[in-house]
């Protein structure tokens, strides 16, 4: 009968159970941040590229008029 009732107060024990939440909270957002930044990294890259392109094309400095 000893051995049931430490079954029973671990089955009823719920101290744990905060940390478990906060563990799958926090794998969520991390999984959902990665989706956000393969779905928005191509688009971040092209950006990039066009902005290197546009400031390569400029004249540097002040020019005399």
């Amino acid at each position: 009968m000893k051995l049931l009732n430490i079954f029973k107060s671990f089955k009823n024990d719920e101290s744990g159970a905060v940390t478990v939440d906060w563990v799958v909270l926090t794998a969520a957002i991390v999984g959902l941040g990665m989706v956000v930044m393969t779905t928005v990294g191509g688009g971040i890259e092209g950006l990039g590229t066009a902005i290197v392109s546009d400031l390569e094309g400029r004249a540097a400095g002040y020019e005399n008029q």
